[in-house]
C-alpha cells in the first residue's frame, strides 16, 4: 500500500474513532445558544473535542503501548485506578445516551412507546451482541459515516445557501468556555485513550515501516482527520445559530437537529438521518459494553463470568439510565467529566511531549496538582460551590471553570527548571 493511501485510510479510520452519533446532537445546539459568538464557542468547542483527542492518538503512537501505560509514570496502582475510572464512567454515561438519543430522534416521533420500552430492547439488543461478539457491528459501523457525512454535508450546505440569518443574543456569557466545556460531552478525549491503541495495532499489522515513519504517517493522518472533524462540527454550530430564530424557546438537543434536519431535506432526509444515527448510537454502545467487559475480563485473569458479569451489569444500568431525557444525562454527565477530563488531557499532553520533559516526577507532580484543581470545579458541578466560592475565585480561570489550567501548566514549566538547573 503507497504512502498517500495509507495516509488517507488511516485518516478515515481515526475520523470514524471520533465522530460519533451522539456527538451530533451537541454541536448544533452550541451554536443555537451562541448566536453572532459561534466563532467563539467553536473554536473552544474544537481544542477539547478535535485537537486534544488528536494529540491523544499521537500520544499512544509514541508510547506503542496499550492503555495501561497511559498512567503509568505515577504509579500501577493509580493507572489502575485511572482506567477503571474511565470504564466506569464510559459504561455509565455514554452508554445509555445512546438509547435515549435513539429514543429521541428515532422512536419518539414515529411511535408511541415508552422511553423505557425503548431502553429494556436497546439493550437487550446490545447485550446479545457483546456476548456473541459478532464482526457485524463493526462492518456497519464502518458503512455508516460515509452514510451520515453525506446527510450532514447536505444539512451544512443547504443551510449556508438559507435566507436565515444568526441572531444577535447569544445565551452563553462565556462562549468559549462554554464550548470547550461541552467538548468534554463528546468523550472522545477519553475514546483517544481507551481505543487509541487499537488504532496504532491496526497500522502495525498493515503497515512494515519504521517507528519514526508511522508517527509521521500518524501526524499526517491526525491532521487530515482534524480537519475533517472541524469542518462538521464548525458546519453544525453555524447551522444551529442560524436556526435560533427558527425554533421554539429550549428545544433539546435531540429535537433541534432533527428539526434542522427536516427543515433543510424534509422528512424523508430527516427520517434516514434518524435511521442512520440511531444505527451508529448501537454500534457505539456494543463497542463501550464490550470494551468494558473485556477490561474487566483482564484483570479477572481472563475469566470468561467477569466478561458476561460486567456485560450484563452494563446493560442493565444502561436500561436504567437510558430511559432518561438526553438532557438530563448531560447534566449528570457534568460533574464526573469535570474531574477525569482535566486529568485525562494533562496525561495526553504529558505523553505527547518529548520523554525529557516528562519524567516521572514531573507526570507525578502535574496530574497531582491537576487533581487538586479540579476539585473546586468538581464541587461547583455537584451544586455545593457557594461552600467555596470564598476562597477557589482566586484560582484563575476558576469563573470558566478551567481552574486546573494556570496551576498545571506553571508546576510543568517550574518541575523542568529546577530539574534543568539541579542537572
Amino acid at each position: 500500500m503507497n504512502k498517500t493511501k495509507e495516509t488517507f485510510l488511516t485518516a478515515f479510520t481515526l475520523f470514524s474513532l471520533f465522530f460519533g452519533a451522539g456527538n451530533l446532537i451537541l454541536p448544533p445546539f452550541l451554536g443555537y445558544n451562541s448566536d453572532n459568538e459561534w466563532l467563539l464557542t467553536t473554536i473552544g468547542f474544537s481544542l477539547s473535542a478535535v485537537l486534544i483527542p488528536i494529540i491523544g492518538i499521537y500520544a499512544h503512537a509514541k508510547l506503542q503501548g496499550t492503555m495501561i501505560d497511559f498512567a503509568k509514570k505515577i504509579s500501577p496502582a493509580f493507572s489502575i485506578a485511572y482506567c477503571s475510572i474511565v470504564y466506569l464512567i464510559s459504561i455509565s454515561i455514554p452508554s445509555p445516551r445512546t438509547a435515549s438519543v435513539t429514543y429521541e430522534m428515532a422512536i419518539a416521533p414515529y411511535f408511541d412507546t415508552s422511553p423505557l420500552t425503548t431502553s429494556i430492547v436497546y439493550f437487550a439488543l446490545v447485550f446479545v451482541f457483546v456476548i456473541n461478539r459478532s464482526r457485524i457491528i463493526d462492518l456497519v459501523g464502518k458503512f455508516l459515516t460515509p452514510f451520515i457525512l453525506i446527510i450532514l454535508l447536505s444539512i451544512i450546505g443547504v443551510s449556508l445557501f438559507s435566507e436565515s440569518t444568526v441572531g444577535t443574543n447569544p445565551s452563553y456569557k462565556h462562549p468559549f468556555s462554554s464550548g470547550f466545556l461541552e467538548g468534554y460531552q463528546t468523550f472522545d478525549a477519553i475514546a483517544a485513550v481507551v481505543v487509541g491503541a487499537v488504532i496504532i495495532i491496526s497500522i502495525n499489522t498493515r503497515s512494515s515501516a519504521s517507528y519514526s515513519e508511522k508517527r509521521k504517517l500518524i501526524s499526517k493522518a491526525g491532521i487530515l482527520a482534524g480537519i475533517g472533524l472541524l469542518i462538521i462540527y464548525a458546519g453544525l454550530i453555524y447551522t444551529g445559530a442560524m436556526s435560533a430564530s427558527l425554533f421554539g424557546n429550549d428545544p433539546t438537543r435531540s429535537a433541534l437537529l432533527n428539526g434542522i434536519a427536516k427543515k433543510t431535506l424534509g422528512n424523508a432526509g430527516n427520517l434516514l438521518l434518524s435511521i442512520l444515527v440511531s444505527l451508529a448510537c448501537f454500534t457505539t454502545a456494543v463497542g463501550i459494553v464490550t470494551g468494558t467487559s473485556d477490561y474487566v475480563k483482564k484483570l479477572y485473569r481472563n475469566s470468561d463470568n467477569a466478561y458476561y458479569i460486567t456485560a450484563a451489569l452494563g446493560c442493565i444500568l444502561g436500561i436504567l439510565i437510558g430511559q432518561y431525557e438526553v438532557g438530563f444525562i448531560i447534566d449528570v454527565a457534568i460533574p464526573a467529566l469535570m474531574f477525569i477530563y482535566p486529568i485525562t488531557i494533562v496525561l495526553i499532553i504529558l505523553n505527547a511531549l518529548p520523554d525529557k520533559y516528562t519524567s516521572n516526577s514531573v507526570f507525578k507532580k502535574v496530574v497531582g496538582i491537576t487533581i487538586l484543581f479540579s476539585i473546586p470545579d468538581f464541587i461547583n458541578a455537584l451544586g455545593f460551590y457557594k461552600h467555596i466560592s470564598s476562597w477557589s475565585q482566586l484560582i484563575p480561570l476558576s469563573q470558566y471553570q478551567l481552574g486546573w489550567v494556570i496551576p498545571s501548566l506553571t508546576v510543568l514549566i517550574i518541575s523542568n527548571c529546577v530539574k534543568k538547573t539541579a542537572d
